[in-house]
């Protein structure tokens, strides 16, 4: 018999953590975050970690595995949540899976292919082509391999598109023809849901989230992580709120601008990952516009997997 597994997706500042706990609590199981920022300690403020009596709460993993200098990619990420579904089920408990980051879902659901060869000498190439053009290069070259592909990455992303790139110069075929034929043997029902909000109440909620990491301190969280060593090209620090600020401390760019431009960039992110998530005809959503809602939406989500 398939186990079930819960999955909340939606874009950002839409409840997913919110709602997760309470489902959590309730089943007296673990979450697995699916939030790819969530993974770097000291990454707190600006990728909106639940707070640490949130974390006390409930059982979380991947949330400050990681420190923002190490390398992490998404078939290990899948490798190792699906041990801890395992390790969940085989005590009986029903596994949350929480996040917006649409191809760590994709990992978890349905699994990621990654088993052709690299080839060292063409990735030198393409970073030394990254060295002196910028990323924008890459992410051309890809658009003309695989338009597909890339109409799902941000030139900023450029370990994947390099990744993407070096798949197509191998083997003649692109890395989504390779992921739609890859098929993985599960043994778990995966019930998804997502959080849909009315546009207009879902800018107004990042807007004034925004505002609240501001408060909260983002500017001095992004300072200590400079103070540490980590360099500002970091794949970590390439996140819609530590880029801009990065940007401001550098005397780039206004603080009034740095935090008009974490707006527009957090809206466009929440559009693009709406775009994902609807093509999923398995995701149930819910039409939600208050937060209070969540409490009838735990209760209905725990009855469809009782």
């Amino acid at each position: 018999m398939e186990r079930k597994v819960i999955v909340i997706v939606g874009p950002t500042c839409s409840g997913k953590t919110e709602l997760a706990i309470k489902i959590a609590r309730k089943l007296k199981t673990g979450i697995i975050s699916a939030d790819s920022r969530q993974f770097y300690e000291f990454l707190d403020i600006g990728t909106a970690k639940p707070s640490p009596q949130e974390l006390n709460s409930v059982k979380h993993y991947f949330i400050n595995n990681l420190l923002p200098g190490e390398d992490y990619n998404v078939s290990r990420f899948e490798k190792e949540a699906l041990d801890i579904l395992d390790k969940l089920t085989g005590q009986n408990k029903i596994p949350v899976v929480a996040g917006g980051s649409g191809l760590y879902i994709k990992a978890i659901v349905d699994g990621i292919f990654d088993t052709v060869d690299t080839d060292d000498s063409y990735r030198i190439e393409l970073l030394n082509l990254k060295r002196m053009h910028g990323n924008g290069i890459l992410y051309e070259k890809l658009k003309q391999v695989d338009p597909e592909t890339a109409a799902k990455l941000l030139p900023q992303n450029w370990k994947r598109v390099i990744r993407a790139l070096e798949v197509y110069k191998l083997t003649g075929k692109s890395i989504s023809e390779f992921q739609k034929e890859y098929k993985r043997e599960t043994r778990y029902e995966f019930l998804q849901f997502g959080l849909n909000w009315p546009r207009e109440i879902l800018y107004k909620n990042i807007e004034t989230r925004v505002d609240k990491m501001i408060e909260q301190g983002l500017i001095e969280e992004v300072k200590n992580l400079l103070q540490k060593g980590y360099d500002e090209k970091l794949n970590s620090l390439n996140t819609v709120g530590y880029k801009e600020i990065i940007a401001y401390l550098k005397n780039e760019t206004g603080l009034e601008e740095a935090i008009r431009l974490i707006k527009r960039n957090t809206r466009r992110y929440a559009k693009r990952q709406l775009t994902w998530f609807r093509k999923d005809g398995r995701i149930n959503w819910f039409d939600i516009n208050e937060s209070k809602q969540l409490d009838d939406i735990a209760e209905k989500i725990i009855a469809r997997v009782k």
